[in-house]
């Protein structure tokens, strides 16, 4: 299982199924032969020496050469670094002499799926100037501590609405209401008073939430909040 969760990360940086597989045989054995690499993963041999050859291309693995051809796995950490180095590069490129977007979007827009709805998450995390207002459990904001934590070190203002004090951000400067409950899955998240996301994100692949900068619909979910918190304030239960 845990193996199967390896090469399907490792596939996330660019490697086929059968990539993954020949860089962890030779990961888990130090220099390898195609035939042995090919004797130890059951791929035939013609297709073990084209896939050695695609990573070493790809810069997962070395060739020694010697009276047998031998190949020597780049440590899995180097290999992930370069990778993402060489997409920053490319985001680089792409942002500089890319097309801009035409339109800054704020009608109502739906966000599905868990990764979708979490990137959003990041992008709007990423981009804030000024404060965050953050409704959620505890260990959904737990998973975003790290996040929480750049905003800080920014001096963003983060205000947090939840079931139970993070211990996570116990260290943080951070404004914090203990709400008596928050639904679990549902998320409400305010940007600058500007941008709001708002709905359920749930496991796996499960997310539906609507993203949204009219200022109007913005207003609105600003004084449902702030009236939240009031009434947590006048039942004592702010922290």
């Amino acid at each position: 299982m845990e193996e199967t969760a390896i090469i399907e990360r490792l596939m996330h940086f660019g490697l086929s199924r059968q990539d993954a597989i020949v860089y962890l045989c030779l990961l888990k054995n130090g220099e390898l032969s195609g035939y042995e690499v090919a004797k130890l993963t059951s791929i035939s041999r013609s297709n073990v020496y084209s896939t050695l050859s695609g990573l070493v291309e790809h810069g997962a693995a070395y060739l020694i050469e010697g009276s047998t051809s031998k190949y020597l796995a780049v440590p899995m950490e180097d290999f992930c670094e370069d990778h993402i180095r060489k997409l920053e590069l490319e985001k680089k490129y792409l942002a500089e002499h890319g097309p801009k977007p035409s339109t800054v979007v704020e009608g109502y827009v739906t966000v599905e799926g868990h990764r979708h709805v979490m990137n959003k998450i990041y992008h709007m995390l990423e981009g804030a100037m000024y404060r965050v207002y953050l409704s959620a459990t505890k260990a959904f904001v737990e998973s975003l501590s790290q996040e929480i934590e750049k905003l800080i070190k920014r001096d963003i203002k983060v205000v947090l609405i939840t079931d139970e004090a993070p211990e996570k951000l116990k260290q943080q400067e951070l404004i914090l209401y203990i709400a008596q409950e928050c639904k679990a899955n549902q998320i409400r998240l305010i940007v600058d008073s500007t941008h709001v996301l708002t709905g359920e994100i749930g496991p796996k692949e499960q997310g539906n939430c609507l993203y949204c900068g009219q200022e109007n619909f913005v207003n609105v979910f600003k004084e449902a909040m702030r009236n939240e918190i009031l009434l947590i304030e006048l039942k004592g239960q702010n922290s």
